[in-house]
């Protein structure tokens, strides 16, 4: 019989419970970011991870990929009502994609915590991961943000963000979607 040492015994029971209660409770972060990414990939053929080529691609084709809910944000340019998306509030370690194309935008060390009730970042994973337009839609002049790989709407620029950049990223959940760092899977330094 192998026997581990009592440390090593210790870190393999709390990995096993935790991914147990997490499993049990429907926390997994991970599964369901792979269920999400699974499903987006079945049912949109320009999602991708890896590809970085611009699209083109007709809203009318869009809207028949696209859940409604994202189709509105995304290419109507609506907004999510303040403190209501799964990420605004939310600390997970890993990296956000556009829930659209899966470009990534966003590393989870820029997200900060801000009040305004979106999710919001003072800077993007890659200087050409978004593009900026003009927007006075509302009467008030502001930088749209979107997606520089399918050009959906993501949410606005301010310059009230914190250091090292002093902008703030105030984007919607429902167009993004976060894959966690998979923490369980590595390599164990003993």
């Amino acid at each position: 019989m192998v026997t581990q040492p009592p440390e090593r015994l210790l870190r393999t029971i709390l990995r096993v419970l935790l991914v147990a209660f997490l499993a049990i409770v429907g926390c997994n972060p991970a599964s369901k970011a792979t269920h999400m990414k699974d499903a987006q990939q079945t049912k949109n053929p320009y999602y991708s991870r890896t590809d970085t080529t611009k699209l083109n691609v007709p809203d009318a084709t869009w809207k028949k990929i696209l859940p409604a809910d994202v189709y509105a944000v995304a290419r109507e340019k609506d907004t999510e009502y303040a403190f209501t998306g799964k990420y605004w509030n939310f600390e997970g370690i890993g990296t956000y994609y556009c829930a659209v194309c899966g470009n990534k935008l966003f590393r989870s060390d820029s997200k900060f915590a801000s009040t305004c009730g979106w999710p919001s970042f003072f800077e993007t994973s890659r200087p050409d991961a978004v593009t900026y337009q003009a927007d006075s839609s509302l009467g008030v002049n502001r930088t749209e943000v979107l997606c520089g790989r399918c050009g959906s709407h993501l949410g606005h620029l301010f310059d009230d963000g914190p250091p090292p950049t002093g902008k703030r990223y105030c984007m919607n959940s429902i167009v993004l979607e976060f894959e966690p760092d998979d923490l369980i899977h590595q390599p164990r330094s003993n």
